[in-house]
């Protein structure tokens, strides 16, 4: 038997994380993980969804955008991270825990044996780290299980490229993944059962990214829930609640995930957990009602984002070190790296402002001629502070992280609309919205999108002063008794200017610049 101070399951984000800043703080740990170090987010989600949609970007091919994906994953091969995990002190156990009583784990191997030879070994630990990400999890649609559906992971790492492709799922992960089909040729369907896409974020979010899919190629179907699924001899045939047939070569399942939790023994620990239900934590991310110390991070706390999950991870890490930190969940980013992105923070007070504004109406808007972008800001009406935000436009989550800092110390919306943002950025919008909470805009700044094209005055609104314009068409000159004055240049500035410089720099005619 082998004791730990602390013993992780999971080797994702939250669990690497949790690991190495509690072995740099000088205690004993054990990671056990049966699949990947590092989780999915770096091999099977984030890194290669983003990685194929900057290819689609640059317009490269399919068999480039697979190479280039295969590259920034590594091919899969975790060697690294657990190197890095070994490297800060943590003992990596390659294999699968159950807890089995208050303060022990027996990790196995399925039937082969673990590295010392052993077919299962015992640990026991002081405080235990529950992290063991999510799973995929199939909608209840007749025939489906007789169909060779890929999950997201597999629909990531895929070298294939169907020519007719359905997702089923309008979430982050199926827009994202219909966007990248898409771009490469597939026929891509979409299916949602909602009445629009991003049904967990303002109806304006998932509008105008339908219409940048279907801008894109794609084909939507809304608010019709998927009843059947047949195997055919091309592929597959996924039958509609309202009728609609839809045929492709593949299927792609983004419905949903759960978090990770069965056959972890946590009985054991008099914790009763449905299968599909998070973890109950509190504010610490100490797991309720659970005997002896045992904590959790990451998607089996019901948050699934990757920096959420490292976010809980650091709170843990600190309150095993003996700090008495408290997770605060205002301002957790959600992002969609489409084209344009989604990023939301915070929420909709039930008594909220709201404010909305338009990228198209900023002069960095107009030169990009990005007609679908917008944004909206909630203020809490009572405190007047910013309670939530969401943004759609490109790189949204770049120039919309002050709105997170913003919530996060409740900054007053009087000091946001004082802020200057640089000219010319999307931060405009934001700038105009914030003035709009505070009540301080002026004459001529709009947030409607009837009036779209009136925006912040900037240099480019602006005309020549008459008597700027005299001087410019001026030059001093000095007459052959010295006196000094000015005679008109008998072409307009900009001739002058090329001028001046084919005088200074001495061009002849064989320059080739």
């Amino acid at each position: 038997m082998r004791a730990f101070d602390v013993v992780v399951l999971g080797g994702g984000t939250a669990g690497t994380h949790v690991a190495t800043r509690v072995a740099e703080g000088g205690r004993s740990v054990a990671l056990v993980e049966a699949g990947l170090i590092g989780g999915e987010s770096p091999y099977l989600a984030c890194v290669p969804s983003n990685s194929l949609l900057i290819s689609a970007g640059r317009g490269e091919t399919w068999e480039d955008a697979v190479a280039r994906r295969d590259r920034v994953t590594s091919g899969l091969d975790d060697s690294e991270p657990a190197r890095r995990l070994a490297d800060a002190g943590v003992t990596v156990i390659r294999g699968t825990a159950r807890v089995t009583g208050p303060g022990t784990v027996e990790v196995s191997h399925g039937g082969s044996r673990l590295a010392n030879g052993q077919a299962s070994v015992p640990l026991t630990y002081t405080d235990l780290v529950i992290a063991t990400g999510c799973e995929p999890v199939a909608p209840p649609i007749e025939g489906l299980s007789d169909i060779p559906a890929w999950t997201t992971a597999e629909g990531l790492c895929s070298p294939d490229l169907p020519r007719r492709l359905i997702v089923l799922g309008g979430g982050p992960a199926g827009c994202e993944l219909t966007q990248i089909y898409a771009a490469f040729g597939s026929q891509v369907s979409l299916v949602e059962a909602e009445d629009r896409l991003l049904p967990a974020e303002p109806a304006f979010a998932g509008e105008i990214l339908a219409v940048a899919l279907r801008r894109a190629g794609a084909e939507i179907y809304l608010g019709s829930p998927a009843t059947k699924a047949e195997r055919t001899a091309d592929g597959v045939t996924l039958a509609l609640d309202d009728g609609t047939r839809i045929d492709a070569n593949r299927l792609l399942l983004a419905s949903g995930r759960r978090p990770r939790l069965g056959d972890l023994g946590l009985e054991a620990l008099g914790l009763t957990v449905t299968p599909g239900e998070a973890l109950p934590t509190t504010t610490s991310c100490r797991v309720s009602g659970a005997a002896g110390r045992v904590w959790a991070a990451g998607d089996v706390t019901g948050i699934s984002h990757t920096h959420a999950g490292r976010y809980q991870a650091s709170v843990v890490a600190a309150n095993i070190l003996g700090a008495d930190r408290e997770a605060d969940y205002r301002a957790i980013p959600r992002c969609v790296f489409t084209i344009p992105s989604v990023f939301a923070v915070g929420e909709v007070p039930e008594a909220a402002r709201r404010v909305r504004a338009y990228l198209g109406a900023t002069t960095r808007g107009r030169l990009g001629q990005d007609d679908l972008g917008c944004l909206e800001l909630y203020a809490d009406a009572e405190t007047g502070l910013l309670a939530g935000a969401v943004a759609v436009g490109p790189d949204a989550a770049t120039w919309m992280a002050e709105v997170t800092l913003a919530i996060r110390a409740k900054v007053p919306v009087t000091v946001l609309a004082d802020a200057v943002h640089a000219f010319p950025t999307y931060g405009e919008a934001l700038e105009t919205a914030f003035r709009e909470l505070a009540g301080t805009a002026g004459r001529g700044e709009h947030t409607d999108q009837e009036e779209e094209g009136i925006g912040p005055l900037s240099e480019l609104d602006m005309e020549t002063p008459e008597g700027d314009a005299y001087e410019q068409h001026q030059e001093v000159v000095e007459d052959e008794n010295g006196t000094v004055g000015r005679r008109e240049v008998p072409f307009d500035v900009d001739e002058a200017d090329a001028a001046e410089q084919e005088r200074a720099v001495g061009f002849d005619d064989d320059d080739y610049r």
